[in-house]
């Protein structure tokens, strides 16, 4: 768990960085590190939710 989020926080981290750029970057980047964010967050949730029953 401790690698996904440690993946998750770096997305996060390249997101703020293109969000910074603005319109020098393609905005594929940008969906790519937004899907790197709430991906993982599916995941966790999923995982906690199977984790409980």
């Amino acid at each position: 768990m401790r690698v996904v989020l440690t993946g998750t926080a770096l997305w996060a981290i390249a997101l703020v960085v293109l969000l910074f750029l603005g319109d020098r970057v393609d905005p594929v980047w940008t969906w790519t590190c937004v899907a790197g964010v709430v991906l993982p967050g599916l995941g966790l949730a999923l995982m906690r939710w199977q984790g409980q029953r």
